[in-house]
């Protein structure tokens, strides 16, 4: 037997992919326990319609789906195939859908997915069941199609039997057995079994189980509508069970899906109906009822509106009835992504929840790297770690309302800055009074209130020439931003950076610590700040951080989000020399930025800020008026000024004076619109955006932030190995039609071949042009290169550019 003990609870179609990924990978001291029979469990798995659609504005959610379908096209049982590749077709009924249809080809074309533009008449082609008079046009993946999970669970149970993984059908889990804080086993009613690691693949039980451990998952079962009516006569005849692609009518809330003269109708439509893991029946009373416990009764009331859109696009429909239907449940989770690695309090309890059958032999795949390997390197998974999530995005109230509304918005039309519905407002900044009465239009990040602009701003824009973007680009957008934006260059600005990420790294073993998890050199004076990288062992970015040296064993680390906290947490050494903590919630930040930011410093501080009182990229501690501050000479704007960082019981204090002091020269208050658009004239990245865990320093042009004279840190040998193998670059590309500003995800062409995709985009009101940053091959990111952004149904010329392209010699920074 090779590997670790491994159990995995739930043999659903996560836990049996999860087994024969994980047995092809080597490991076969594996276990797998379900409550239920074999191959249908009862949960989601057994009753899952199968539809599997790969298009995703997440580019990691469908290369998760691509790899499904491959595995899945290679699956049958006894002759029988577990996939049918008819195709995956979406319609369009409303102009507005249309317009979502391009955009939606545009992400799988981004994500290298083939996919084809339909006319109406070409959708009526391919479904002569829908009605032509409804249609305005559609979007066809080939390659999409219908997943047979039963079938699939064998198939994959076959596989991992003959290398040796033991299947455990009606083993219920009872408990998980821990020993100095790491799991040891599981209990179930049958008896004890000893385990390195045990993965949770329970589904809707998911919750449940996890809470064994004291983990929390913000997970709820969900019920959706799921019916099929009698022999529809137009489909009679019909030999194979689907000749049709599978079909969602997404301006409705339904999906289709052929069952030889029968058609499935799926629906999203109705209210949202959760049910508590608690209440869900246990197996041995669904079997009881000779019925599914992941199945509820079918309510016929909640299904007439679908039933009614149904026989409109579908007219053939009209000829039969409704006769079956189930309400079954499915996973949802706060952000519609699932939860995949391990727990941060017990050591080798993971999971791999909230997964559809859709993703599932892709998160196996995925998770099975992670276990074997300590890190994935097929998938980018920052998106999915079951740690990125702040502790209010824990809460059952919190949980069950963004659940609920992500059920709710399955089909909708979302724009990218879409803030989300209640519960608002959670976090607020100590400045947040201030900011409403200057009339803030506030989005969120990670539960912050955090302003895009200021109305109070409005007068600003009189004079000035800000262009008007495209119908989408405008919305969540004021001319008031672009006024922000060159009024920071011109005389200076308040930025409130409250929502950034603050860990306190102390003790005698902290610089050493650092020195160890990041690529650049920490252990300098006290006082020096360092902007450095968080790598995997294979050389991924997993995150970009400033360390700022506040004391001999004190730092203070500018993070992304949870995931970090969550790996140096992971990391801290077992002698106690280190200690990490998250000072966010007690602590609030200015950024003061912009030419004439020394004038309104200087005289309120009690120290020197002079540049050579304060070089760039240093830190001090300082009073300004009577507020206690830590003063950190950065700008992500590309201007002189300083991050001023309190506590916050004297936030407010630090905004009214600043305030005070800024408004006489001609400073405002400006939001996130101006500082997005100022630091993509500068050139600076963004992690989870322009770059994850996928891409390397060299490729993202951060490489400069790598210190390889440093005798070792975690990634280091991947790097020198990666650094000369450099294939794809983060690019500069600059649009001068102002009208056609672009949000990010497109696909970029060069000719008619699509090669690569944008990450963050704005207008640069400095500048004058629209800023977009790419992936592309490495050949094809040279300055001057013509290439073009697909853009709904537009193709936006656009230029390699040198980069930055706002102050290259970084006078105004340094001044």
């Amino acid at each position: 037997m090779a590997g670790p003990r491994v159990v995995i609870i739930g043999a659903g179609v996560v836990g049996a992919a999860l087994a024969d990924e994980l047995s092809a990978a080597g490991w076969t001291e594996i276990t797998v326990v379900d409550q239920g029979p074999l191959p249908a469990t009862g949960g989601s798995s057994s009753h899952a319609p199968g539809l599997v659609f790969q298009t995703n504005s997440s580019k990691t959610m469908t290369e998760l789906a691509r790899y499904t379908v491959e595995k899945f096209c290679s699956l049958d049982v006894d002759g029988q195939p577990c996939f049918l590749q008819v195709g995956g077709l979406e319609v369009a009924t409303t102009t507005d859908r249309l317009t979502e249809l391009h955009r939606r080809h545009g992400w799988i074309t981004a994500w290298g997915v083939e996919a084809r533009l339909l006319s109406s008449e070409e959708c009526v082609e391919l479904h002569p069941l829908v009605d032509p008079s409804r249609v305005l046009g559609g979007l066809l993946v080939p390659t999409d199609g219908l997943a047979k999970s039963v079938l699939a669970v064998e198939a994959q149970i076959r596989q991992a039997k003959e290398r040796g993984v033991r299947f455990l059908a009606r083993h219920e889990v009872l408990d998980v057995l821990q020993s100095d804080g790491s799991v040891s086993g599981v209990r179930t009613d049958q008896g004890e079994i000893p385990a390195d690691i045990v993965v949770c693949c329970a589904g809707i039980w998911g919750p449940k189980i996890a809470r064994m451990v004291g983990m929390n998952l913000p997970l709820t079962p969900l019920a959706h509508q799921l019916a099929w009516t009698g022999p529809v006569p137009a489909l009679e005849g019909q030999t194979e069970e689907a000749v049709r692609p599978i079909l969602r009518h997404q301006d409705a809330d339904l999906y289709y899906r052929d069952r030889f003269d029968r058609i499935g109708i799926g629906s999203y439509g109705h209210r949202p109906m959760p049910v508590s893991v608690d209440d869900i029946r246990s197996v041995q009373a669904a079997d009881a009822a000779d019925e599914m416990p992941s199945v509820l009764k079918f309510t016929e009331g909640d299904f007439a509106d679908a039933w009614t859109e149904t026989q409109s696009l579908l007219p053939a429909t009209r000829e039969a009835k409704i006769e079956e239907g189930i309400n079954g449940l499915f996973s949802f989770t706060t952000d519609g992504l699932p939860l995949l690695g391990e727990s941060p309090e017990v050591k080798g309890f993971w999971v791999a929840e909230a997964v559809w059958v859709t993703h599932s032999a892709g998160v196996a795949r995925a998770v099975s790297e992670w276990l074997v390997d300590g890190y994935c390197s097929s998938f980018d998974l920052h998106e999915c770690d079951v740690n990125r999530f702040e502790p209010h995005q824990l809460s059952p109230e919190y949980v069950l309302a963004r659940d609920c509304q992500n059920f709710v918005e399955v089909y909708d039309i979302l724009h990218p800055l879409q803030p989300p519905g209640a519960p608002r407002p959670i976090r607020t900044s100590p400045f947040y009074g201030r900011q409403q009465e200057l009339g803030a239009v506030f989005l969120e990040a990670n539960g912050w209130e955090r302003p895009q602009w200021y109305e109070a701003n409005a007068a600003l824009v009189e004079g000035r020439s800000i262009p008007t973007p495209n119908d989408w680009a405008a919305r969540y957008w004021s001319p008031i931003v672009g006024a922000e934006a060159q009024t920071t260059r011109e005389t200076v600005a308040m930025y409130d950076m409250t929502a950034l990420k603050r860990l306190e790294v102390s003790g005698r073993g902290a610089a050493a610590f650092l020195e160890r998890l990041s690529t650049g050199k920490i252990d300098k004076s006290v006082g020096s700040v360092t902007y450095t990288l968080l790598l995997d062992e294979d050389g991924g970015i997993r995150s970009d951080v400033t360390i700022a040296r506040l004391a001999r064993d004190l730092f203070q680390v500018g993070a992304n989000g949870n995931l970090d906290h969550d790996w140096f947490t992971r990391h801290l050494p077992d002698d106690g020399s280190v200690a990490v903590r998250d000072i966010t919630p007690g602590t609030c930040c200015i950024g003061l930025w912009g030419p004439l930011a020394r004038q309104v410093l200087q005289p309120l501080a009690d120290c020197d800020f002079s540049n050579d009182g304060l070089k760039y990229f240093r830190a001090k501690r300082a009073h300004i008026g009577s507020v206690p501050v830590t003063a950190m000479r950065l700008s992500y704007v590309g201007e002189l000024g300083w991050e001023l960082y309190t506590t916050a019981d004297h936030g407010l204090k630090l905004w009214d004076t600043l305030w005070a002091a800024a408004r006489p020269l001609g400073g405002i208050i400006a939001g996130r619109g101006a500082f997005n658009s100022l630091r993509l004239e500068k050139g600076y990245r963004s992690f989870g955006t322009d770059m994850t865990y996928e891409h390397d320093p060299y490729e993202a042009g951060v490489g400069f932030a790598v210190k390889l004279n440093k005798p070792d840190f975690i990634g280091k040998a991947a790097l020198e190995r990666r650094k000369a193998e450099v294939k794809r670059r983060l690019t500069c590309l600059t649009i001068d039609d102002p009208s056609a500003v672009v949000m990010g995800k497109e696909p970029v062409y060069d000719g008619d071949r699509p090669v690569g995709y944008v990450t963050s985009a704005s207008y640069g009101y400095t500048i004058g042009k629209g800023i977009a940053y790419a992936w592309l091959p490495a050949e094809l990111a040279t300055p001057g290169h013509v290439l073009h952004v697909g853009y709904f149904d537009q193709r936006v010329a656009a230029q390699v550019a040198d980069e930055p392209l706002f102050d290259p010699s970084m006078s105004r920074l340094r001044g």
